[in-house]
């Protein structure tokens, strides 16, 4: 996703502070989540919902208690629950700490369905509120573990399973979700029922709703995918003019990544406090990002590789979360290289190599941080700007071509399931035939980058260039590109930094104009010359 306030502000992030903790979600050993149905009564009285979740559970061992997330009722906000079933049984249960404890019943079947019936008013998650246009809306806004204010859930991305939505809601009211449109049959009592199914498994963090009045418009077909534009319609032509642009990114994902994994793509004009939230198939933008001016196409590309990286393949723990928004950030960069050519490429990582600078000085800590306990505290420069410039300069070490290999095979292994950092280095490695420890131990676990002061001289056919590494910390070793320019003309020489402080000598005819550092921006560091 990528925040609201940073597009505002030249779509810088937001900044947090590390704390010192780590993911410590404690996980169901034995029970996985394969399928949940949530049926949810809207109404115009009040900002109460009714609901029913029917959680079918896989145990992998013999049936065992297990937990869902789920934020109980205090004074105004939270949720109550009126029963829980173990099929068409009371279910033996507890509920403490916005924590539900089921235990099963004693016999050994493995697959099993829960029904808990529970109402209350979501205080996060179910954003109701109104549209910039003042009408009444809802919108789904889980990222990162906001489900459980309004969901019972394994709310968090290591248990994904199929979602439905059965929304009952007054019939003046539009409905898109997460899925396919399956059903929408109009009630007796003037209330309206949509059914949404999406059968690949999905994270809670990016399951949505969106229910008020919408202008819908299918915008284009790739690959048999519809592609639509759901936005209000007091804005409906712009906004169908600015989200357009989806179909021509999502062509290129699929042709260069592989296949997507959803039942649509849905870009939804959104009451958001993200920017964009990458929700599964169904993608939420802030409502001012519709203007007519189609000035969202970067914002658009990185949603939309999110549905790859993030959504499809998913982080196993959140502190590995740039295998989604570095991904995502690089992407963007990457499907934007193919319209408007490599001058964007480098553009675009300017502007990411500068807000990485200005991060590290006051917060300088690697891009896997195990000092972060709390989701929303890894996100930062480095999950975002830094990991994409890692997978630029590994794209570099490894060739176009390898690196796309690469690519392929990490999403075709890990589609619909979770992964780990790990993973993703062992894939590259795997096609590449290189060992890539050092590459990703300097990258992904250690503060900062290389500080350069460096200086060249030329004398008896002989170019003489000095690189010293000023930060104390680590070495770094990468190859480093000097263009050395004679006559207008430049040619690329690659040193191979591994020293403190090194002498590189090159044989040329003639004295340079002039020497270039990184000349193709593939190489992160900073010029402290």
């Amino acid at each position: 996703m990528i925040k609201k306030h940073d597009l505002i502000l030249a779509l810088s992030l937001l900044l947090f502070s590390p704390i010192n903790a780590q993911d410590t979600y404690q996980r169901n050993a034995s029970a996985d989540v394969q399928s949940y149905v949530f049926n949810l009564t809207l109404n115009d009285s009040t900002n109460q919902i009714e609901g029913e979740a029917e959680i079918t559970v896989a145990f992998k061992n013999n049936p065992e208690a297990f937990t869902l997330d789920l934020i109980a009722k205090s004074q105004t906000f939270g949720m109550e629950i009126t029963d829980i079933l173990e099929g068409e049984n009371p279910a033996n249960y507890s509920f403490k700490n916005d924590k539900i404890t089921i235990t099963p019943s004693s016999d050994s079947t493995r697959s099993r369905t829960f029904k808990i019936a529970y109402n209350g008013i979501p205080e996060r998650g179910l954003v109701i509120d109104t549209t910039k246009f003042g009408q009444r809306s809802f919108f789904g806004d889980n990222w990162p573990n906001l489900a459980r204010h309004w969901l019972p859930s394994v709310d968090h991305p290591y248990d994904k399973a199929s979602i439905e939505f059965r929304i009952t809601a007054p019939e003046h009211y539009d409905v898109v979700a997460t899925g396919e449109k399956i059903e929408e049959s109009y009630l007796d009592d003037g209330q309206k029922l949509t059914i949404y199914r999406e059968p690949a498994p999905v994270a809670m963090k990016v399951v949505t709703i969106g229910v008020t009045q919408f202008a819908s418009r299918l915008i284009d077909k790739v690959h048999d995918i519809p592609v639509t534009a759901w936005v209000y319609p007091e804005n409906r032509l712009d906004g169908f003019s600015d989200y357009s642009v989806a179909s021509k990114v999502l062509n290129y994902y699929i042709d260069n990544i592989g296949p997507y994994s959803y039942a649509k793509l849905a870009n939804m004009q959104a009451k958001t406090q993200w920017g964009g939230l990458e929700n599964a198939g169904t993608i939420s933008y802030f409502e001012n990002s519709v203007t007519g001016k189609n000035e969202v196409e970067g914002l658009i590309a990185h949603e939309i590789a999110h549905q790859w990286f993030g959504n499809s393949a998913t982080e196993n723990d959140w502190n590995h979360v740039w295998l989604s928004e570095g991904f995502a950030t690089y992407f963007a960069i990457l499907y934007q290289e193919s319209v408007y050519g490599e001058e964007k490429r480098k553009e675009e990582l300017a502007l990411d190599r500068k807000q990485i600078f200005e991060y590290y000085r006051k917060n300088p800590s690697p891009i896997i941080d195990l000092s972060i306990t709390d989701p929303l505290k890894v996100l930062s420069v480095n999950t975002y700007q830094k990991a994409g410039w890692v997978l630029n300069m590994l794209r570099h070490k490894l060739g176009d071509g390898v690196f796309w290999v690469g690519i392929r095979t990490y999403y075709k292994r890990f589609q619909n399931a979770n992964a780990m950092t790990t993973d993703f280095r062992k894939v590259m490695e795997e096609v590449s035939g290189t060992d890539l420890k050092v590459f990703f131990e300097q990258w992904m676990h250690t503060k900062g980058y290389p500080e350069i002061k460096w200086d060249w001289n030329y004398s008896d056919g002989k170019l003489a260039i000095t690189i010293a590494q000023l930060q104390k910390h680590h070495i770094f070793q990468f190859p480093l590109e000097v263009g050395v320019i004679t006559d207008g003309q430049m040619e690329i020489k690659t040193l191979q930094i591994d020293e403190k402080s090194k002498t590189f000598e090159i044989p040329i005819s003639d004295k340079p104009d002039a020497l270039v550092l990184d000349p193709e921006s593939w190489s992160l560091f900073e010029d402290k010359k």
